[in-house]
């Protein structure tokens, strides 16, 4: 199997994306998506992004590596009653089943990012996105002091070292990276704008609670702890992590999370 999709298909996605319901939904809200526009969420996962698209009347189409999120995702669309909204199974480096010049708007958030050949990823955006339409990319910043980006250091820290070639995928949350690679992609430089932007998981459960999630079901927490188990570092890293959710929640109720985490959020014009 793509390694890839065995790390997304490994756990399940949509415990966590249930607390991202509501920044998927305010990003959106932000992106000026009018009726019958045609909009493409590549690494849409269950649909946090997807869904609420939809519901401002563009038609969407999701496309996920892990084929769980894809189920997950169009009986999400079927329950909403959202015909133009369908998820189908995909990879980022190769959107082979997607015609060029096809949508009006590409999405993703935190998807693509962690698919492999990132130069490949921004070609194959640009190569599906019509001209005049936009790419909008929601990436997580490499030495970040929020949530995600320390929790995949401190993972980083207690898993094998990745194999030689690897490209880390926070590489997309430096601006000269994202410029060089749609710049390689035929976009130049003047037609990509950043903005920092934050990302609130919010969920009605305590942060011990919230951690099991990640713990359960993120592919890379999950390769984490079960590389601790094997080193004898499970509790170690435990702690590190609860310190790390404790510190972080700025929910004034014990049983109520509320964590921002800071993004780059990459607008690039076709």
């Amino acid at each position: 199997m793509n390694p890839n999709q065995e790390l997304w298909e490994k756990g399940d996605f949509t415990r966590l994306a249930e607390t991202m319901r509501e920044s998927g939904a305010a990003l959106i809200a932000k992106l000026d998506i009018t009726k019958g526009l045609n909009v493409l969420d590549l690494g849409c996962g269950d649909g946090t992004t997807a869904i609420p698209a939809a519901k401002s009347g563009a038609n969407v189409t999701g496309v996920d590596i892990a084929r769980n999120l894809v189920e997950a995702g169009n009986k999400r669309a079927q329950s909403e009653g959202l015909l133009n909204c369908t998820f189908q199974h995909g990879d980022a480096t190769n959107l082979s089943q997607l015609n060029d010049q096809t949508f009006d708007l590409v999405i993703s958030i935190f998807g693509a990012m962690f698919a492999p050949k990132p130069e490949e990823v921004a070609k194959e955006m640009v190569r599906v996105t019509r001209p005049g339409g936009r790419i909008v990319m929601g990436n997580w910043i490499p030495g970040d002091p929020t949530l995600v980006a320390q929790i995949l250091r401190i993972s980083s820290a207690y898993t094998p070292a990745p194999p030689e070639g690897f490209i880390s995928p926070m590489l997309w949350g430096v601006e000269s990276q994202v410029i060089e690679r749609f710049g390689q992609a035929g976009v130049p430089k003047e037609n990509i704008s950043f903005e920092r932007a934050t990302y609130t998981f919010q969920a009605p459960i305590a942060t011990s609670e919230f951690l099991a999630r990640f713990k359960n079901y993120y592919g890379p927490t999950m390769n984490a702890f079960a590389a601790a188990e094997r080193n004898g570092k499970a509790q170690e890293l435990q702690r590190e992590l609860e310190d790390l959710f404790a510190s972080q929640n700025q929910s004034a109720s014990e049983n109520t999370t509320s964590i921002p985490a800071t993004y780059l959020q990459v607008t690039v014009k076709r």
